[in-house]
């Protein structure tokens, strides 16, 4: 059993006295060493050993003066010798190691000073031997507890996914699989943990394999078999005579080794890659991560492993989420009992009862990052009453009687059976870690074993479970989560079926995406107790677009009301090649809250800061609640918006510029039916794309061009192949295009799809004799003061906080982004105003003739005389709308939603309508980083 700290101390105090005059390494260096680890209560014969012979390079024999395989070397030199080169010579003893028995430590000492390197950290402290029992706490390794700060990034992660994945596929290619493999391998890593965080002794684990099983693995399996089996016995059922390699492991039940598995089968490398494992400092490793971990070990795919962490919820993201649901206010409430002095020590028990009465669901907790994170925080909140209730060191304290929040408080639901095992082990992990932090602020050492508790975890589909079976509403305080982010078109059949079964009295549901369904089944879960409080992490898509005008009345329909949300922010993991997804968090719940807060960010991958709020609509702002419909024709007097062609031509109409040339070749009296063709890619970035239109061609011209005539038949008989109607009867005219807006005088191009990173949607003019695909939109009779609007900060703002999304890039509509924006109403001053800035806009981008608008909007490219032109337009267009400034977007788009309720209150009641659906498979990506 560890030792207390306070004790620790004193034995340090009365080592530094004992040992303060000793000088030769020969004469007094073992004794020192063997005197120094009593400081901790540990006999370094158990974990190491004096003068470890290792070979050098240049094959020349080295003798290590102190070896513990895995963690710390010591090289010991006389009172008043250079501690630099003592460091280099123990790290000439490296090449000499094997990778499991290379340290994470390196100490190295004259008597008069000690110097400790973290090989993984990249650091190393240095002080006296005097000042030893002020710096015990960074021999925590030694000790059997913890450092306090556990980090996700640890580097040590990618390295245990390396090893344990090793493992996972020699197991998996000799036929040891599925359900028994997770089993053992969650076993294992509970072994690996237990040695090196105080649950087992320092090097248990290890020693175990190496002193009780065969160099060729043979007898490996049955070992750990009855190891697990030891493992789930109390100490007084066990067999009396058991070895004493065995007898020594605690009784850790929890059900962890409950389960009898088929026996496994090691070689010589499967048992030498556990001894690589077990060489890992695991308690570097948070339990927060250990799900993902456990995802990339599972995982079939080399370059998945690599990414370690792209399943991961990251702990800043977590916090984003638990901070505004329920720990500020804890916090908050906590300061202000510590600070009263009326009923103070009642009001802070009181306090403390709370804690360990509250309990939690996450719904889709998959390896369980939230519970793990929120117990984590909990304990720490506890620990902070503990020290106000009882003085740390107090000697009759029991420790065990004072701690009172538990795993047992923690509930979730998880659809894969593997992660529900990850989820209860991580918590008792999370759980050994605090009572390890509990153990050092009080000076006792505490070890709740055997486990007795655990959090609810329930393997199943929690669309089609009733939430009460993990934990009755009544009985609930909290309910969060990150469920599945899963789009609309993306849903596989039982994930359309749930969505129905969900929504079944919700119009248009099959527009929504995956996650939707926890909001509504959560909204009809807490509807037996209104004071539980919900929130979610989700894709932005469900505040924007034609989303919200399906999920959101439904929601507050039932009495839903938003608390707080994070606008859209970039979704981070720890994975080196993550995807660009961009979240928001929802708090909500069926009372009102007495505060509500928006955090906005200045960019997607900034900081958030928190704005107080009245309302928070579902598009995120602080406005009325209301709901954008998806319209015909614009709520303004401005011109109205059209959308490209469709060629609907199987690419037979469609030229590159080199095919054109070759075709022309062939054909040259086509030239005159050739036109410059644009989409959104081809007008942002520059590329040259033609097309072949033959509407006003004449049937005696096109009967004497063969190269064109094939081409018209092969449309044609295209198009009878469909099973559209619509195709079908565009067949009857082959040398059309399957729809057609040709344009006849100059016009505003408007592309349907645009890279997130940029700060406007790049428009512009074109002449009538370029057409354009339907991927972009078309407004023809467009001024100097149309473009100035559309291309302002005010519309840009407008258009991200309702568009919808294609991936992450902003996808531009019209019947809910153009015709519900809310135009100004200038006075002619200001209407010449804006012209004269709008012009001045293109002034500047034509100071660049070779520069694409990917060159010029890219934000970190942007020209300066673009940047100032674009802010002078929006000085213009801002006056326009009676304002100078606005302190946010948020602040920007509140203002607009004012102006569209007041502008539609006095309009007619407008006919939705649905999107046309796509058809002709053409790029519509942008490709801008």
């Amino acid at each position: 059993m560890a030792l207390a700290w306070n004790e620790i101390k004193d034995r340090a105090l009365a080592f530094s006295r004992d040992w303060a005059k000793a000088e030769s390494e020969d004469a007094d260096a073992k004794p020192f060493w063997i005197e120094f680890f009593q400081v901790f209560g540990i006999n370094q014969r158990r974990i190491g050993s004096f003068e470890q012979k290792v070979k050098k390079l240049g094959d020349r024999d080295g003798y290590i003066d102190w070896l513990w395989k895995g963690n710390l070397l010591i090289e010991h030199k006389s009172r008043g010798k250079d501690l630099d080169r003592a460091y280099q010579q123990a790290i000439d003893y490296f090449p000499g190691l094997k990778e499991h028995e290379l340290p994470r430590f390196v100490l190295v000492s004259d008597f008069a000073r000690f110097r400790l390197y973290d090989m993984i950290e990249g650091t190393h402290s240095e002080f006296l031997l005097k000042g030893l029992y002020k710096n015990v706490k960074l021999f925590w390794f030694i000790a059997g507890y913890q450092p306090q700060k556990i980090s996700p990034q640890s580097p040590v992660n990618a390295k245990a996914v390396q090893r344990m994945a090793r493992l996972h596929d020699r197991l998996k290619q000799i036929g040891y699989t599925g359900h028994a493999l997770e089993v053992y391998l969650v076993r294992l890593l509970f072994c690996l943990f237990a040695e090196d965080t105080g649950i087992f002794e320092r090097t248990q684990f290890t020693e175990f394999i190496e002193q009780q099983t065969r160099e060729d693995g043979s007898d490996l399996a049955p070992q750990l078999a009855q190891l697990f089996d030891v493992l789930n016995t109390p100490e007084t059922a066990r067999l009396r005579n058991l070895d004493d390699t065995l007898s020594r492991f605690p009784y850790i039940n929890g059900k962890l080794f409950e389960e009898r598995l088929p026996f496994a089968s090691f070689d010589r490398d499967m048992r030498a890659a556990l001894l690589y494992c077990c060489a890992i400092d695991w308690s570097g490793i948070s339990p927060a991560i250990f799900g993902s971990l456990f995802q990339n070990i599972m995982d079939e795919t080399p370059n998945a492993r690599r990414n370690l962490g792209a399943h991961y919820t990251t702990e800043e993201n977590i916090l984003k989420l638990i901070g505004p649901l329920f720990l500020d206010e804890l916090r908050a409430e906590f300061d202000k009992i510590r600070h009263t002095v009326k009923s103070r020590t009642q009001n802070l028990q009181a306090f403390h009862a709370k804690l360990a009465g509250l309990k939690f669901l996450d719904p889709a907790c998959g390896c369980g990052n939230f519970l793990v994170i929120a117990y984590r925080e909990l304990r720490k909140l506890e620990l902070e009453v503990l020290r106000e209730l009882h003085h740390s060191g107090q000697q009759a304290l029991d420790i065990a009687t004072i701690i009172q929040v538990d795993v047992d408080q923690f509930h979730g639901i998880e659809i894969e059976e593997f992660p529900v095992q990850i989820a209860q082990v991580a918590l008792w992990l999370t759980d050994h870690q605090m009572n390890a932090l509990v153990s050092e602020e009080f000076g006792q050492y505490f070890i709740r074993l055997p486990l007795k508790k655990s959090a609810h975890i329930l393997h199943g589909n929690a669309l089609r479970l009733d939430w009460n079976s993990v934990i009755a509403a009544k009985e609930c305080d909290i309910v969060m989560g990150n469920p599945p982010f899963i789009g609309a078109k993306f849903l596989n059949d039982a994930q359309r079926t749930d969505v129905a079964t969900i929504f079944h009295d919700t119009k248009n549901a099959g527009l929504l995406d995956y996650v939707t369904c926890w909001y509504r089944k959560a909204t009809g879960y807490i509807a037996a107790h209104p004071a539980i409080r919900v929130a979610f992490v989700s894709t932005n898509s469900i505040t924007q677009g034609e989303q919200v005008s399906v999920l959101w009345p439904d929601l507050l329909r039932h009495g839903v009301h938003l608390h707080f949300a994070h606008r859209t922010f970039q979704w981070s993991s720890e994975a080196s090649g993550k995807a660009a997804v961009h979240c928001v968090i929802i708090g909500f719940g069926l009372q009102e809250a007495a505060q509500k807060t928006i955090f906005e960010y200045e960019n997607i991958q900034g900081e958030a800061h928190a704005v107080a709020s009245k309302n928070i609509n579902p598009y995120l702002v602080d406005s009325p609640n209301l709901f954008l419909e998806n319209r015909n024709k614009p709520i303004c007097s401005v011109p109205v918006i059209g959308i490209g062609s469709q060629p609907i031509d199987d690419g037979n109409f469609l030229f590159t510029t080199e095919e054109k040339e070759e075709f022309l070749k062939r054909s040259p009296k086509a030239a005159k039916y050739f036109h410059r063709w644009l989409g959104a890619v081809e007008f942002i970035n520059g590329y040259e794309r033609w097309c072949l239109w033959l509407g006003d061609c004449p049937p005696n011209e096109l009967r004497q061009l063969p190269e064109v005539l094939s081409l018209v038949e092969a449309v044609k008989n295209f198009r009878l192949k469909s099973k559209r109607a619509q195709t079908l009867k565009a067949a009857d005219t082959p040398t059309h295009f399957g729809t057609e807006l040709i344009p006849t005088t100059p016009y505003l191009l408007i592309p349907k799809v645009s890279s997130e990173r940029r700060n406007f949607i790049p428009l512009g003019f074109i002449q009538p004799e370029t057409f354009c695909s339907d991927l972009v939109f078309m407004l023809p009779n467009a001024t100097l003061y149309h473009f100035g609007i559309l291309t302002s900060t005010m519309h840009n703002a407008w258009m991200r906080t309702v568009c919808g999304r294609l991936k992450s890039d902003y996808r531009y509509s019209a019947g809910i982004v153009y015709n519900n924006f809310p135009w100004p109403e200038p006075t002619d001053t200001q209407r010449k105003t804006i012209e004269t800035a709008a012009q001045a806009v293109l002034d500047a981008r034509a100071q660049f003739p070779n520069a694409t608008l990917a060159d010029l909007y890219d934000p970190l490219a942007m020209p300066p005389e673009l940047v100032r032109a674009h802010q002078t337009l929006d000085r213009a267009v801002d006056a326009a709308y009676g304002k100078k400034s606005f302190a946010s977007e948020a602040e920007r788009v509140a203002f607009l939603f004012e102006r569209y309720q007041t502008i539609t209150s006095l309009l007619p009641a407008a006919a939705a309508r649905r999107p046309r659906k796509k058809t002709a498979k053409q790029p519509d990506h942008d490709p801008l980083p």
